[in-house]
């Protein structure tokens, strides 16, 4: 699949979650029911999405901001926000990473999201109106060509999104690019640790549909050391077992006791942190 055919179908996925949570039918990026109401799990609890915003959180945000919540983590709880930072939100969705990062750097900062997806940037302005907030601005384009000067941004995070892009050098080169000296990558991601299967992967990724080209962990390093980045860390957040699969991979004809051998730990969502170099 061609880097343009893949960013037709990211961009038709998320346009479609972003319709469904407007018609209040829930989100459902990856799942095939209709009515599915998470990200990749249809009517069942995922086990990639859920729990990662505390009540507090989400009674801050209209209801429509966390329903379209497509991601693996809360990058926003963990980049260490500080009041008057300028925060870019890489493949922003409906805005929930982008409301509380402005809350978190106050009227002095300034919160941005990037996204390519007409039907998420709506939804996200209108949930940035729900919300009150005016330290934000939602911006259109590709996370590969970031609509901003360089050295223009204090952190940039982004919430299982990079491992969309098909051309993910190119994505954390504009990173580099629009930091300032100094400045922080902090984002939340799917990665792979150590090798799998080929055609398990290609069945895995069925499943965790959101997760589709996520990276071997070292060659997430590697790939942000070529970038110009320092300080590379990679943090497992959630570890996903064999059976948190186990319904949709039976469901999908696989012999899942079989493949657990080689599946079972591989796949894990990260807090992934870099920092651009100082001059």
């Amino acid at each position: 699949m061609s880097e343009q055919d893949v960013r037709q179908v990211v961009k038709e996925k998320y346009g479609q979650a972003a319709l469904r949570v407007v018609a209040g039918e829930g989100s459902a990026c990856c799942g095939t029911a209709p009515s599915a109401t998470s990200c990749c799990g249809g009517e069942t609890v995922d086990p990639i999405t859920s729990g990662l915003y505390d009540a507090v959180q989400k009674s801050e945000l209209p209801e429509t901001a966390v329903l379209a919540s497509l991601g693996c983590g809360n990058p926003t709880a963990l980049a260490e926000l500080k009041p008057g930072e300028v925060v870019l939100d890489l493949g922003s969705g409906g805005g929930i990473d982008v409301l509380l990062s402005a809350k978190r750097v106050g009227p002095t900062g300034k919160a941005y999201g990037l996204d390519m997806t007409d039907e998420m940037l709506a939804l996200a302005r209108d949930n940035q109106r729900k919300a009150g907030v005016e330290n934000v601005e939602f911006l259109k384009g590709e996370i590969e060509n970031m609509p901003l000067p360089d050295a223009s941004v204090d952190v940039i995070i982004s919430n299982c999104v990079i491992n969309l892009s098909a051309d993910k050098d190119r994505v954390l080169s504009e990173a580099f690019r629009v930091l300032k000296p100094g400045g922080r990558f902090a984002v939340s991601d799917v990665v792979v640790r150590g090798e799998v299967p080929a055609e398990v992967r290609r069945n895995v990724e069925l499943w965790v549909g959101c997760i589709a080209g996520a990276l071997e962990e070292r060659e997430y390093s590697g790939k942000l050391a070529r970038a110009g980045f320092v300080d590379v860390d990679l943090e497992p957040t959630r570890i996903y077992s064999i059976e948190d699969a186990r319904e949709f991979l039976t469901a999908e004809g696989i012999d899942v006791d079989a493949v657990a051998p080689v599946v079972d730990g591989k796949f894990m969502s990260a807090f992934i942190r870099a920092r651009k170099p100082t001059l």
